[in-house]
């Protein structure tokens, strides 16, 4: 239900079991959790269609290797939810007739996760030999079917950076026009418990980020975005900021087995992320939530560098 001209998006956990290991997973800690029993789900979707949802996105663990998720997403079409996404690693869509099961379920947008252009990189983050492989033969598959509507999600870390432009190469030849470079989130699981082996300085992940953005803009994709980055290092790409967007765009809830957000923009600036003294001043300093609280643990906030000079805040080109 549209307030304030916003649309109302529900993130729907399902569990957190999934068939992939990736070794920056924030959810690491939780695998052992109760996954939502089918009821519970439905629940959920009668929940979100009342509160006039907009948008339900359903997510893991990984969603889709669960044997009632066409189930569950054609009862959420059958309510009359508009749009229902799912956020997946994209294996389960290499065996053509679960790929032909779900797009039949009247699933509406997938968000594939590619962490690498290649099985090297890709195999070695989410620790799973041939993940690579399936999740390019279930891109295939949903294309051999018709399906268009698939986005895509990288986390950024120290094992991809420098692979990013190549990434980059790949998701504009697989046409996916909406990817999310996302600076991985240290705060939880994976990344917090193996900090130094996998989150590189922002100043280091920035440029191979802003090249792959570059790279999408030359290729007319002009819906790829970094998300959870603090702007200073992103002046030139102000409109390619996932942040600034999904504020203008969305209230944003999160419904999992083991808590409810009712805010997760307002509670991840709040709690997630911080801005500090060096960031006063700055001409971006409303518009940008900061970086992840366990980064400046970590790190400190020398990289943190303020915009001064209005005419650089107000620079919005491709980068």
């Amino acid at each position: 239900m549209k307030k304030n001209g916003k649309k109302l998006k529900i993130v729907l956990f399902t569990g957190y079991a999934c068939n992939n290991n990736c070794a920056f997973c924030i959810d690491e800690d939780k695998r052992g959790l109760p996954q939502k029993s089918t009821a519970e789900l439905l629940a959920g979707i009668m929940r979100a269609g009342s509160k006039g949802a907009d948008i339900l996105e359903i997510i893991g663990g990984e969603a889709t290797i669960r044997p009632d998720f066409s189930r569950v997403v054609a009862a959420a079409k059958k309510l009359g939810i508009a749009e229902v996404a799912c956020a997946t690693n994209g294996r389960v869509f290499a065996d053509m007739a679960a790929a032909k099961r779900i797009v039949a379920s009247g699933i509406d947008s997938l968000i594939f996760s590619v962490h690498g252009p290649g099985a090297r990189v890709h195999d070695a983050l989410t620790r799973v030999p041939g993940s690579f492989a399936q999740l390019v033969k279930g891109l295939k598959n949903l294309k051999a079917l018709g399906f268009e509507k698939i986005s895509g999600n990288t986390t950024v870390v120290k094992q991809n950076l420098a692979a990013l432009p190549e990434l980059a190469r790949f998701y504009a030849a697989s046409g996916v026009r909406n990817v999310e470079y996302i600076f991985v989130d240290p705060n939880y699981g994976g990344a917090k418990r193996n900090f130094s082996a996998l989150v590189p300085r922002i100043s280091k992940a920035a440029p191979f980020m802003r090249r792959a953005l570059a790279f999408g803009r030359r290729a007319g994709m002009d819906q790829w975005k970094a998300r959870y980055v603090p702007l200073c290092h992103f002046r030139d790409c102000l409109d390619q900021i996932s942040e600034t967007n999904e504020r203008t765009l969305f209230l944003t809830e999160h419904w999992a087995p083991d808590f409810i957000n009712t805010d997760a923009i307002g509670s991840r600036a709040a709690v997630g992320r911080r801005k500090t003294a060096r960031c006063r001043g700055c001409l971006l300093y409303d518009q940008c939530e900061g970086i992840w609280v366990e980064y400046l643990k970590n790190y400190g906030d020398s990289e943190l560098k303020p915009v001064k000079k209005p005419a650089a805040a107000a620079r919005i080109r491709p980068c």
